[in-house]
Parts: structure tokens; C-alpha cells; sequence
């Protein structure tokens, strides 16, 4: 089911809600035209049920805003993730151009080559949910090079420390990076986000109205309602995917304003 998450959002908003007005609709008819008029309510019994279906929606609405905010808190996290390591990637290329020839010029080009790698290569591979994997071959090429450099003097001491600071600090955010290809709600919780708007909806036909209009207006804005917010949860469970995917600017603004030549 990941490819839905492929599916441009003008595409998916509309789907959503019209799976949800849909089985709202025509399940409310079924049940006035053969349900409801076999059932008995006494007006103790409407108030019963009333109170029931607030308890269901109050449940199911703060599951929802959990849920909502967890996926939006993971989303912002993965983007901050992005904007780290393009950070880490720009200290690190200034900390080398301190470097002595040829060092400088080689530890440059890595990096520079790492970069263009990352926005052309990795970055669509994430987008398919496919964790890169190449981006391992330029770090170890790079580090042989800053570990093969001897630093003679004390000035080029500090200037090799503060590199292999950076570089490693480079090497946890892109891990982190990696770690958050994967992010995305379990199964379990988009279960309870499905057949809760399903028990929500059901729950809305027991109710005797008289004119079948208003109660058709009411539980459509109600399916509406849990559409639009399913609609966030899908369009940005998965960070790297679909229409709000995050992009590689960081790194593309990097790579155009420092690296390119």
C-alpha cells in the first residue's frame, strides 16, 4: 500500500473524501430505509445515545490529534535532519579549505562529489522509500584522505582536530537521515485511524430524525470533517514522498553557492 503515498495529493484529497462520503451516504440510507424503522426510541434513549456518540467522537478525535501531531513532529524532524547535515557538509568543506595542496583540492572535490551525489541520487531513491546506500563509498574515500594528512604544524593541528569534528559530525546527522527514510506510522495506527472513522460515521445513523435531508447534511460534514484530517495524516506520513515530500534545497543551495565550479 505505499504507492498511495505516491499519488499526487489533488488526486488523494478528493479520493478520501469521496470513500468516506460515499460509505456515510449510502450506508445512512441503508439504515433509515431498513434499520431504523424497526428500532424504538424513547426520548431517555436519543439522550443515551447522543452521549454515546460523543464519547465515541471525543475518543476518536483525541486519537486523531496524536496521531496528527506525531506525524507532523516527524515530518519537521526529518527536515531539520536535512538542514543539519547540509550545515555539517558546509562547516566541513570550509574546515578543509585550510588544508594544504593537494589535500585541499582532493577533500573538496569529495565532498563536492558526496553533495552531488546526495541531491541527484540519493534524494530519489528516498522518495521510493529505498534507503541509499552509495553515500557509504564516498564517506570512507573521504576519510582515508583527512586521515592520511600530517599536520606539521600547530595551526594545521587545530585546523586537522576541528575536520575530524566536523566530519564525524557529519557522519551522525547523515545516519539520522537514513533512520528517517523509514518513518512512518505502524499498521496498528492506521487500523485504528480507519475503522474509527468507520465506528465514528456508524455511529451517527442511529439517530430518529425526522427529515432525512438534515441528517444526511450532518453525518457528510462529519465524514468530511475526518476526510480532511486523514488527508494530512497520509499526505505527510511519509516525509521523503508524494506532493509535500522534503526536497534536497539545502544541500542543492550548497552545492550551487560553495561547491560547483
Amino acid at each position: 500500500m505505499a504507492w498511495v503515498f505516491d499519488v499526487p495529493l489533488f488526486v488523494t484529497g478528493p479520493l478520501i473524501l469521496a470513500l468516506l462520503l460515499g460509505f456515510s451516504l449510502g450506508g445512512l440510507a441503508l439504515f433509515r430505509k431498513h434499520l431504523l424503522p424497526r428500532l424504538r426510541f424513547e426520548q431517555h434513549e436519543a439522550t443515551f445515545g447522543a452521549g454515546m456518540v460523543s464519547s465515541v467522537m471525543v475518543f476518536y478525535g483525541l486519537t486523531m490529534a496524536l496521531i496528527s501531531v506525531n506525524v507532523w513532529e516527524s515530518y519537521q524532524e526529518a527536515s531539520n535532519i536535512a538542514s543539519r547535515e547540509a550545515t555539517a557538509l558546509n562547516l566541513l568543506y570550509r574546515d578543509v579549505t585550510s588544508y594544504p595542496e593537494p589535500y585541499r583540492s582532493q577533500l573538496q572535490k569529495s565532498l563536492a562529489d558526496y553533495t552531488y551525489y546526495v541531491i541527484h541520487e540519493a534524494w530519489p531513491a528516498q522518495r521510493k522509500g529505498i534507503v541509499p546506500s552509495h553515500g557509504l563509498d564516498h564517506m570512507t574515500y573521504f576519510q582515508k584522505m583527512l586521515t592520511s594528512f600530517e599536520p606539521h604544524t600547530e595551526s594545521q593541528k587545530i585546523v586537522a582536530a576541528e575536520a575530524l569534528r566536523a566530519y564525524n559530525g557529519l557522519i551522525e546527522v547523515r545516519r539520522e537521515r537514513l533512520d528517517s527514510v523509514g518513518n512512518h506510522l505502524p499498521g496498528m495506527f492506521w487500523a485504528i485511524v480507519i475503522f474509527g472513522a468507520v465506528i465514528s460515521l456508524t455511529s451517527a445513523f442511529f439517530f430518529p430524525i425526522v427529515d432525512p435531508r438534515v441528517h444526511a447534511v450532518q453525518v457528510g460534514l462529519l465524514a468530511v470533517f475526518i476526510g480532511l484530517v486523514i488527508f494530512v495524516i497520509v499526505a505527510l506520513d511519509r516525509p521523503y514522498r508524494g506532493d509535500l515530500g522534503i526536497p534536497p534545497s539545502s544541500y542543492q543551495l550548497l552545492y550551487d553557492q560553495l561547491m560547483k565550479r
